[in-house]
């Protein structure tokens, strides 16, 4: 028996919706970036793009566990001298949760031309409402 590989042409989409509502940010974000890389389809293959789209609504009610919230920092570098900045995942959380939900996803897809591929299927809403309607996502429940 041949060993089934899959390539682009012959990829089936799927447009799924989650609600991150009351969800940890890190369980999400390993959840939705198995569904992108396409690790919950029985046509896995690694080298190819077999994954879903996937839109991620109520960003801003995603739970950090522990002392997340005052311990762990998001740092970046504003290219200037002395430009480190540090922001509490706490206050990210409240400001730019979209933000955050979107980097935490992307870390865990795959670090090469194929990740940023990827990557460009992941739409993210603070609120209860997004744009893709015409596409009749389907809801998908995760594991909380």
């Amino acid at each position: 028996m041949k060993t089934y590989m899959a390539n682009a042409k012959t990829v089936e989409r799927k447009w799924y919706v989650v609600d991150a509502t009351g969800m940890p940010l890190g369980r999400l974000a390993s959840q939705v970036a198995a569904i992108l890389r396409g690790k919950n389809k029985p046509t896995f293959t690694p080298n190819v793009d077999c994954g879903d789209h996937v839109i991620v609504i109520n960003c801003d009610k995603i739970v950090l566990t522990g002392k997340k919230a005052e311990q762990k920092m998001h740092r970046y570098h504003t290219s200037y001298i002395g430009g480190l900045k540090e922001i509490p995942y706490g206050e990210m959380v409240e400001k730019k949760s979209d933000k955050l939900v979107f980097q935490s996803i992307k870390g865990m897809l795959p670090k090469n031309s194929l990740g940023r591929q990827m990557i460009t299927k992941l739409r993210v809403y603070k609120g209860a409402e997004h744009k893709q309607t015409a596409q009749q996502p389907i809801e998908l429940k995760l594991d909380k």
